[in-house]
């Protein structure tokens, strides 16, 4: 089997992306792998937001981007710990191109992302972005679903 020398993880910063994230850091460190690992955020432009006061959107904007980071940093600064060359990457767009384009650019040998394991209506109204991933993905894609909530 071919080592793999980049990983991309995907990231929500959701209990699903948890094992998804995990497992990656695990396969990293196996094939002394970089591991980038992607935040793809999506404001929308809200008419009643874009209209308030000046800068009212932008700073929403900036907060949403200071958040991604600050948040992407502890999950970098955790791989980093178990000496995994990491690093952070926070894209704006849709989840799944962003993915794609990232993994393109990255060169990515894998990605790694957590998936909510819809089926029937909710998954034919909410899409699954794994999906989108899974079918046009430049490598392999492995998806972990996680575990389901106890009841």
């Amino acid at each position: 089997m071919k080592a793999f020398e980049r990983i991309l993880a995907a990231t929500d910063f959701s209990t699903v992306s948890k094992p998804a994230l995990d497992e990656a850091e695990r396969v990293a460190k196996e094939f002394g792998a970089r591991l980038v690992i992607l935040h793809a955020y999506q404001v929308p432009a809200v008419a009643s937001l874009a209209q308030a006061s000046p800068g009212v959107y932008e700073d929403f904007l900036r907060a949403v981007q200071t958040d991604g980071e600050k948040r992407l940093d502890v999950l970098v600064a955790h791989a980093r710990a178990r000496g995994i060359d990491a690093r952070g990457l926070l894209r704006d767009g849709f989840a799944d191109e962003q993915i794609l384009d990232a993994a393109a650019k990255e060169q990515a040998d894998l990605i790694v992302m957590g998936t909510h394991g819809r089926r029937g209506a909710s998954r034919l109204l909410l899409g699954s972005v794994a999906s989108r991933v899974v079918g046009r993905a430049p490598c392999p894609v492995m998806t972990l679903r996680a575990a389901p909530a106890a009841a």
